[in-house]
């Protein structure tokens, strides 16, 4: 007779208890990275140009994906931080060490090893933060083509150590990329967050009001100078996750009904359409030499280079130092196939990219610095782990006689 407990049992997180549906997401977000950059090389080439650069009512399409949509991403990014924070694999001191750390690392090398390649002095000096962020969704993506020779711990590791990422991303582009700051607007964020945070010390579960308050954040925030998609995040701290007894999570929580509400359409809808909107670039004119150009060659070693390094070498350290512990049942070789595919800074870099860099030109090579640093990232991150997965599942074969 089944438990009847275990009928009421809901997933600690999202990223771990849908982490099918996230891995569908990364893998649509390929598809459609593919498709944008088939358009943007073909005949359609100019009418998709002219959809996303047209106008609806202030802003065009474009800007109302980047700072529209993707300020739903960020609200999902922040409940899926609150709720690992509070209840996941990142709420005691020792669970965030290791994960910490590696984030840490993993962001910190690419930032030195981009300002190595353009110069402290060059004007491209401002792309620093491109390649520190990982593309969590891409990256669970080719780790579900691996199958079963990718076991779930390394799963939650690259998706713990992710999720620290988004957190320092955020924070760059909150304090890097605002600029002409309007105190008015950032005083009335400041009271409606406050509002907010008011709201759930007294209890308040409905969801309407919490919806309601996070959008009118979201256009103060957008006035005040501050990228608007950081009022996602803010707007997410505020919303109230409950606990029932015996059980880690409440279904009828609010951060819990929002966070399994949305994630199906950003991983299906709003992140895709995100790449599908900004990944489109004209090869046609790309050489070696345009490829070898400072902004994309360092983007391109940043990512694929430097990423592996800081995330590896940091993790072997802490380890060797006694500070933390492997992921259970993760091999060195698996771990450090993992650390390249946390190269592939797909969205937040092409993201951060956008903040960066306003010009045409530098927009061009900022896409192909990141799609080829995340391919390199990606290939050669899948082809560590299926030989290490190979290895680990050789040496489990009982011998034959």
């Amino acid at each position: 007779m089944p438990d009847a407990r275990a009928s009421h049992r809901k997933p600690i997180s999202v990223l771990r208890g849908f982490l099918n549906t996230e891995a569908s997401g990364g893998i649509l977000l390929m598809a459609a990275a593919a498709l944008a950059i088939a358009i943007a090389n073909s005949p359609a080439a100019g009418a998709y140009d002219t959809v996303f650069h047209s106008y609806l009512g202030p802003m065009s399409v474009l800007h109302w994906i980047n700072d529209g949509l993707m300020a739903v991403f960020f609200f999902l990014v922040g409940l899926e931080i609150k709720r690992e924070l509070v209840d996941g694999s990142l709420s005691t001191a020792a669970d965030r060490r290791i994960p910490f750390i590696a984030a840490a690392a993993g962001m910190a090398v690419p930032a030195a090893i981009y300002v190595g390649v353009v110069g402290l002095s060059s004007p491209l000096v401002h792309g620093w933060a491109i390649p520190a962020a990982t593309d969590i969704a891409f990256a669970i993506g080719v780790l579900a083509l691996l199958g079963k020779r990718a076991p779930a711990s390394l799963k939650l590791f690259l998706t713990t150590v992710a999720i620290v990422d988004d957190m320092g991303a955020v924070a760059i582009i909150a304090i890097a990329y605002s600029s002409g700051l309007n105190l008015v607007a950032l005083a009335a964020a400041g009271t409606i967050l406050l509002l907010m945070f008011g709201m759930n010390r007294s209890d308040e579960k409905r969801l309407w009001p919490y919806i309601f308050l996070s959008l009118a954040l979201w256009v103060a925030m957008f006035l005040s100078g501050v990228h608007a998609t950081v009022a996602g995040v803010l707007a997410a701290l505020a919303i109230p996750l409950e606990r029932s007894p015996g059980t880690p999570d409440d279904m009828h929580s609010p951060l819990h009904r929002l966070e399994h509400g949305l994630q199906p359409w950003v991983a299906f809808l709003i992140v895709p359409l995100f790449g599908f909107a900004n990944a489109g670039v004209p090869l046609g004119g790309v050489g070696l030499e345009e490829i070898f150009s400072p902004l994309p060659l360092a983007i391109a070693i940043a990512l694929f280079v430097g990423k592996q390094v800081g995330v590896f070498a940091i993790v072997w350290l802490a380890v060797a130092a006694g500070f933390g512990q492997r992921p259970a049942r993760v091999s060195w070789a698996q771990l450090y196939g993992v650390s390249i595919l946390c190269g592939i800074g797909f969205t937040m870099s092409l993201f951060i990219g956008g903040l960066a860099f306003s010009d045409a030109s530098n927009l061009a090579a900022v896409k192909v610095g990141v799609l080829g640093g995340s391919a390199l990232s990606a290939v050669a991150g899948y082809a560590v782990l299926w030989f290490a997965g190979a290895g680990r599942a050789a040496a489990r074969k009982p011998a034959s006689v």
